[in-house]
C-alpha cells in the first residue's frame, strides 16, 4: 500500500516538472499583442505602424509592403520596450498593404507574423475651377485672328515681292546669254567680204606669175 502510494506521488511530480519545462519557453516568447493598422482593416491614409507585443522586444525588422510589390517604411523602427514605431513614406496609394514584421524575444527566440491591410484612400478633392485670368476674351481671340492674318497677307507679298525679283533677274541672265551667243549679220558679211577679197587676190597673183 505505501509502496503503491509512493509510486503515485513520485509519477505526479515528475509530471509537474515536465509540465514547468515545457511550459516556461511557450511563455517567454514574445508575442504581438496589437496593431495599428489591425490585420484585415480597411484605413483611409497611413503615417506610421505601431506594433505592441505582450513583452519587450529586440532587434525589430519592419516592412511595408504595398501594390507592386513596393515598400513604404521610411528610416528605422523605433522600439520602446513593447512597442514598435515604424514610420512610412507620405502620400501612401491606395491599394492592398502588408506588413511583414520580425522581433527577438528576451529569451533570444525570434518572432514573426504578417499583417495584411487596405488604404482605400481619402474622398477625392473637387476639381480645381479655372482663374478668370486664364480664360481667353472674345475681343484678344479677334485681336490675335487679326494679327494672324496680316502675318498671312504679309508673308505672302513677301513672297510676291521675292517672286517678281527672282523672275526680272532671271530674265535678264537670259537676255545676256543671248546677247553673248548671238552675231549680228553685218559682222558675217564683213567676214565673209574680206575673205572673197583676199581669195581674188591670190588668183591674180598666181596668174600673173
Amino acid at each position: 500500500m505505501r509502496k503503491y502510494s509512493f509510486a503515485s506521488v513520485a509519477a505526479l511530480i515528475v509530471t509537474l516538472m515536465l509540465g514547468v519545462v515545457f511550459a516556461l519557453p511557450a511563455r517567454a516568447h514574445a508575442s504581438l499583442k496589437s496593431s495599428d493598422p489591425a490585420k484585415n482593416a480597411q484605413v483611409q491614409t497611413l503615417s506610421k505602424v505601431t506594433l505592441e507585443f505582450t513583452e519587450s522586444v529586440r532587434f525589430p525588422v519592419v516592412v511595408v509592403q504595398g501594390p507592386g510589390g513596393k515598400r513604404y517604411e521610411s528610416g528605422t523602427p523605433v522600439v520602446d520596450g513593447p512597442k514598435i514605431v515604424q514610420a512610412v513614406v507620405p502620400s501612401v496609394p491606395a491599394g492592398a498593404y502588408t506588413i511583414a514584421w520580425r522581433v527577438v524575444s528576451s529569451d533570444g527566440h525570434p518572432v514573426e507574423g504578417e499583417i495584411p491591410f487596405t488604404v482605400v484612400g481619402s474622398p477625392d478633392a473637387p476639381a480645381t475651377e479655372a482663374t478668370p485670368g486664364s480664360e481667353a476674351t472674345p475681343g484678344s481671340q479677334a485681336s490675335s485672328g487679326a494679327d494672324g492674318s496680316q502675318e498671312v497677307e504679309g508673308g505672302q507679298a513677301a513672297g510676291d515681292s521675292q517672286g517678281g525679283s527672282g523672275d526680272a533677274a532671271a530674265t535678264d541672265t537670259a537676255a545676256a546669254q543671248d546677247g553673248q551667243a548671238s552675231i549680228p549679220g553685218w559682222a558675217w558679211a564683213v567676214v565673209f567680204g574680206i575673205a572673197g577679197v583676199g581669195i581674188g587676190l591670190y588668183l591674180s597673183l598666181r596668174k600673173k606669175s
